[in-house]
């Protein structure tokens, strides 16, 4: 049994629907605080836009697109004790539209940080396994950045703020060393790429390391980067090889999901994003696409199960006969927690 220390997941990360008012609203239900907000429109073509605590409020990030951070008043104007707060802007707050935000929680605005070569700021919470990290770039190759975590971390997400550059994405699972084949870009769906832009050094408990490009570590240039280690019975960030079929594969993560990414690796594809409050029944068939700005889309893709995830479709970008494809997921239930339960198995949706 993966039995987990983490009896509630949705006390770290939780979807929270919301349909807009063009107006001022505050935004209740998340369940906590969060530290990571990432908004997309579901009816209607809109970017992704995020927000971060470290960043702090009305500071946009849009993940589909390569644009630096820009300060916008009337979008998360703050983060509040179950939820966040919003101002009047369209792209997350548009009148009679549906939106989906996916929502972590860190530590706040975070502290210094002077584990790596580059001294950073990092609000992390060490239970879920997840940090927020800021620092600036020195322009020098395989450089390290403390991430606070604790553990090792397996994925994270790298954004230059001062200026237009893509969206890094580093994940495990891909070759034997971070800096082997082993990054994409998360505003594009084009398949995995060599790691120029990453340190010749894969990460450790303490920090992460980055190369001299302008992605991740131009001279002078602020950068964000959002940073995974695996928790058991709350985040799994792997892989699963396709069959081809509507039979699908079956992924173990070790417990119910409540939001799962994928990617292919080989191909261009785009980013699947589902979760269990768009779709709290099986099958799971509402997507939206991470470097897409179109609205939802329905088609039957997967199941969420009580262990992990099944696919029930066949189409190239979720499961090509023999494609390997990267996965993160994120926990609704443990299949068994081993604190304040009594040890009965998750079941089945």
């Amino acid at each position: 049994m993966a039995y987990s220390s983490i009896v509630k997941p949705s006390v770290y990360f939780n979807t929270k629907l919301y349909t807009g008012n063009g107006g001022t609203q505050s935004i209740t239900g998340v369940g906590f605080q969060p530290d990571w907000v990432w908004c997309k429109g579901r009816s209607f073509t809109d970017n992704h836009i995020s927000f971060d605590a470290v960043r702090t409020a009305t500071k946009v990030l849009k993940p589909n697109l390569t644009a630096a951070e820009s300060t916008v008043a009337a979008t998360l104007t703050s983060f509040d004790s179950d939820g966040f707060s919003l101002g009047s802007d369209g792209e997350i707050n548009a009148n009679s539209q549906t939106f989906a935000s996916w929502n972590w929680k860190a530590n706040g605005a975070g502290s210094s940080n002077t584990d790596g070569d580059i001294n950073s700021t990092v609000s992390v919470n060490q239970t879920a396994g997840f940090s927020i990290v800021k620092y600036t770039g020195n322009g020098s190759n395989d450089q390290t950045v403390g991430h606070g975590l604790g553990a090792r971390p397996v994925t994270w997400f790298i954004k230059n703020l001062s200026r237009a550059e893509d969206w890094i994405v580093y994940q495990q699972g891909i070759a034997a060393n971070w800096y082997d084949d082993s990054y994409f870009y998360l505003n594009s769906s084009s398949a995995a790429m060599g790691s120029v832009n990453a340190g010749t050094g894969n990460p450790t408990t303490s920090v992460f390391y980055i190369g001299n490009s302008d992605k991740t570590g131009k001279n002078g240039d602020d950068y964000i980067a959002y940073v995974f280690a695996e928790k058991k019975g709350f985040s799994k960030f792997s892989h699963y090889t396709g069959n081809g079929n509507s039979d699908g594969p079956f992924v173990y993560t070790g417990f119910k999901p409540a939001f799962v990414m994928t990617k292919e690796k080989g191909n261009a594809s785009s980013w699947d994003m589902h979760d269990n409050k768009r779709d709290p029944f099986n099958v799971c068939n509402k997507y939206l696409l991470a470097e897409d700005t179109g609205a939802e889309g329905t088609t039957d893709i997967l199941d969420f199960c009580s262990n992990g995830f099944k696919f029930r479709t066949s189409n190239g970008d979720r499961n090509q006969s023999g494609e390997r494809y990267v996965y993160w997921a994120f926990a609704e239930e443990p299949l068994v927690a081993n604190s304040g339960t009594d040890g009965v198995p998750a079941t089945a949706r």
